[in-house]
């Protein structure tokens, strides 16, 4: 079967997005979902490996070993730490990876103490609009200005401490996933279960169909990109080509939608290889898959950890597209089968450049950039 003939499950692809958003996984607080994972990549009988903290490189064998490409996505979400105990029996929050209290505000979530899960809400310090009025609206938008509450019967300091509350207890916000009948996936924390998932259905595409890869390929899922070391100690030096997969935002001053994949050209680290970019954006119009190219200012992936670790490696980012990241997000299923259908043909690609099996080598067959120059 061809590459154009294969199709990406969907059905497949939202169970397994659902079960991941299920699953509590605050950077610094993975280990279920690799557990998890790694139980995925059973199912397919696909081969894997987990470094000391729980990031996972798996390997799609190819008729070439070496050199070979990698495809990472990442496995921990946004959340938050109990930053201190307060004396009206609540608790004071900051946050894991950046992101706004304003999107904290209502949220419900789970403490996890040494002893035993707590569910609660995040709300502002002045909640109770028949006694604040309209001081409501004037409260700074903060974490100082959020607290958690617990469903205890808890009203002092005294009392968190009996609970077992501890300063540093993880707080995961719940993701309340849900699938409208036009297509739409609301959740919190598709950045990047969302990313995870496609990246088990294309697999299981490939497998399904019995496509062999032209060179060997390592799914990659780390575990902690939004604290900033996401792909730092999983790569080794056999990889040449490294693609992220992540959220796109939709949103004004933006080319990013929720119906295609997204190739994003530069962050706020830098621009990503020129050579890998244009190779993504030429199988997408090879293959009618509907596209968009943007740059996304207040932006870091896990591509910056691997080359900041010292990975001469040519690396690009591609994503789906989401209205409101790091809030209360939204995607359509066919972004998602959009970035599954550049996945496939990317992993079906040749390599791009022979010469980048060694580390390093001559002016010949360097590449040029398509330009005259005088």
């Amino acid at each position: 079967m061809s590459t154009k003939q294969a199709v990406i499950d969907l059905a497949y692809l939202k169970e397994i997005l659902f079960e991941l958003l299920q699953i509590p996984s605050p950077a610094g607080f993975t280990d279920e979902i690799v557990r998890y994972t790694c139980e995925q990549l059973d199912e397919l009988s696909i081969p894997y490996e987990i470094t000391r903290r729980g990031a996972i490189r798996a390997n799609l064998s190819g008729n070439t070993a070496s050199p070979d490409r990698a495809i990472v996505s990442h496995l921990d979400t946004i959340g938050a730490m109990v930053k201190s105990l307060k004396s009206n029996g609540r608790l004071e929050l900051v946050p894991i990876g950046t992101w706004s209290s304003r999107f904290a505000e209502g949220g419900r979530v789970t403490v996890f103490t040494d002893t035993k899960p707590y569910k609660g809400t995040v709300l502002p310090i002045k909640a109770a609009g028949h006694t604040y009025n309209e001081e409501i609206d004037t409260l700074p938008i903060s974490w100082e200005t959020v607290e958690l509450r617990i469903d205890e019967m808890c009203h002092s300091k005294g009392e968190l401490i009996t609970l077992g509350v501890n300063i540093g207890d993880f707080v995961a916000f719940d993701s309340a996933p849900e699938i409208s009948p036009s297509g739409y996936i609301n959740a919190r924390h598709l950045d990047d279960k969302a990313g995870v998932a496609t990246v088990l259905a294309v697999a299981k595409s490939i497998l399904d169909n019995k496509l062999t890869l032209p060179i060997d390929c390592h799914l990659l899922f780390t575990i902690s990109e939004e604290v900033g070391s996401g792909a730092s100690a999983i790569l080794h030096q056999d990889v040449a080509e490294m693609v992220s997969i992540d959220t796109g935002p939709s949103a004004p001053g933006q080319s990013t939608d929720e119906y295609g994949v997204t190739i994003c050209v530069k962050d706020s680290v830098g621009p990503f290889d020129y050579h890998l970019t244009h190779h993504l954006i030429e199988l997408c119009k090879e293959s009618n898959i509907p596209f968009k190219r943007d740059v996304f200012k207040h932006y870091r992936c896990d591509s910056a950890s691997a080359i900041e670790a010292g990975n001469d490696i040519r690396t690009a980012l591609v994503c789906f597209g989401a209205d409101a990241t790091h809030g209360y997000e939204r995607c359509h299923e066919k972004t998602l089968d959009a970035l599954g259908k550049l996945l496939l043909n990317y992993m079906m690609s040749e390599q791009m450049f022979k010469r980048d099996k060694d580390e390093l080598g001559s002016l010949q067959d360097f590449p040029s950039l398509p330009i005259e120059m005088e």
